[in-house]
């Protein structure tokens, strides 16, 4: 039987409130203006949010910055409805933890939002706040991997125009203009390195940004994820992003029904081109890759980056035992985020939190604890794909009804690029354990027409990050 826990969060006095019946609540408007603290100071990042009264059944905390400032031209989307039944069966419609009789929640998680769930059945173990509205970051690629996957032949070579990097910002895996990619590698970027480049490459020849978030929010939609809203294709903080714990939970277990995904996502190392295409920029074997050498100058004059080797920034691969994926994310509003999967005596779980700290742990070794926790019961709450819409026809008129008239609306650019050391972490490629069935309809190929701009992307082929 699951028992509703009226647990704090660390650093909250009390317990959270109790348990409020499911019903359709009126749309918001834009965010409210910022009022947290600025993100210039550690408290903003350090402290866990007050849940009480479920403030975020609606839309996601007010933005600290000006990144959901639409662009002039571009109004801010309405949040998509919250529906009268909410999905994954009862006691999932309030703020507070559900899980079963004699879970313990570890102390150290300080995520506003978070689920586990199994990737094979999908039962919910335990979940809190699951419907609440938070921001994805980088999560949200994930939902770009299946839409790629679905559109995209996946040894289709991509020779990157200066056009094809519009729109990259924030954090980048090291693609320029000349490059010649396999839509594969640029997964690998994607997913592994969390490289916006990657998501605008992508996103630009599947026929443009806007096209591309429509492509997306369709297949949320067709998913059940009632809560969802692509705003960019990479994560960053725009008018109208959002999602939930459980949302993610649907996107993530679709995303591993591709053997493709999982593949990816279990990787440690993989190299990666250099640009311009010519001698020494292929992509290296990470066992045997050299350290970086600095560019080579071709015959002709035109400066070649060599190729390098990525690194997955999941940390949960190399520090927890079974680790079969996942993904990171950060942004000055959406804080950190983090999706990460194991498998142990052949049951497969995967925790989702949103709106996290690192503090006093770090947002992986907070998915590890309540992994942890999950494999230690064999109870559940719920069910990811039960009481939403009930067949794809539905959920493309719920779709019909949301937001989507607003999709692609851009902000004002944010986050510094900074660069990050190549080819860190253990050496050798994980594996994954691959669905042989996806139990979610998928919903694809995409058609869509598009236009890109044109911008210049300077820099050497190193793996770049900062902001997701």
């Amino acid at each position: 039987m699951a028992a509703l826990v009226g647990l704090a969060a660390p650093g909250l006095t009390g317990p959270v409130a109790a348990a409020e019946p499911a019903t359709v609540l009126p749309s918001s408007g834009p965010p409210p203006a910022a009022v947290l603290p600025s993100t210039t100071s550690s408290s903003y990042f350090d402290t866990p949010r007050d849940l009480s009264g479920c403030p975020y059944r609606t839309a996601p905390p007010a933005p600290v910055d000006e990144s959901e400032v639409p662009l002039p031209g571009r109004t801010s989307p309405a949040p998509p409805p919250v529906p009268e039944s909410l999905a994954g069966g009862d006691g999932l419609d309030g703020c507070e933890v559900v899980a079963p009789d004699g879970f313990d929640v570890p102390p150290a998680v300080t995520a506003s939002a978070w689920m586990i769930s199994d990737l094979d059945t999908g039962e919910i173990v335990a979940a809190r706040d699951p419907h609440g509205r938070y921001r994805p970051a980088s999560l949200i690629k994930t939902l770009l991997a299946s839409v790629a996957l679905d559109t995209l032949d996946a040894d289709r070579i991509i020779e990157v125009t200066d056009a094809d990097l519009e729109g990259a910002e924030g954090s980048l895996v090291g693609i320029g203009p000349g490059g010649k990619y396999s839509v594969d590698r640029l997964l690998r970027g994607l997913l592994m390195s969390s490289g916006n480049d990657a998501a605008v490459v992508l996103a630009h020849r599947m026929g443009g940004i806007d096209a591309t978030l429509e492509a997306m929010n369709a297949h949320a939609a067709a998913l059940g994820a009632q809560g969802t809203y692509a705003a960019s294709v990479n994560g960053l903080d725009a008018p109208g992003m959002m999602s939930s714990a459980y949302d993610m939970s649907l996107i993530f277990r679709d995303a591993m029904s591709r053997p493709e995904f999982a593949r990816i996502v279990g990787t440690e190392q993989s190299g990666f081109p250099g640009y311009p295409a010519g001698e020494g920029a292929g992509a290296p074997d990470p066992a045997a890759a050299s350290a970086y050498t600095g560019p080579t100058v071709r015959p002709d004059g035109v400066v070649v980056n060599p190729g390098f080797v990525v690194s997955n920034d999941n940390q949960l691969l190399y520090n927890y035992p079974g680790a079969i994926g996942g993904k990171t994310g950060f942004t000055d509003d959406a804080r950190h985020t983090f999706i990460g999967a194991a498998e142990r005596d052949g049951r497969r779980l995967a925790v989702v939190l949103l709106d996290g700290t690192r503090v006093p742990e770090a947002p992986w070794q907070q998915a590890a604890a309540l992994l942890d926790a999950g494999f230690a019961t064999d109870d559940s709450v719920g069910r990811l794909g039960t009481g939403g819409p009930a067949s794809p026809e539905d959920a493309t008129e719920n779709l019909a009804s949301g937001p989507l008239g607003s999709v692609g609306q851009g902000s004002v650019g944010q986050g510094s690029v900074g660069q990050g050391s190549v080819g860190q972490g253990s050496a050798g490629q994980g594996s994954a354990t691959v669905a042989g069935a996806s139990a979610l309809e998928r919903v694809g190929p995409w058609t869509a027409v598009g236009v890109a701009g044109l911008v210049v992307l300077a820099g050497a082929a190193l793996a770049v990050r900062s902001r997701r």
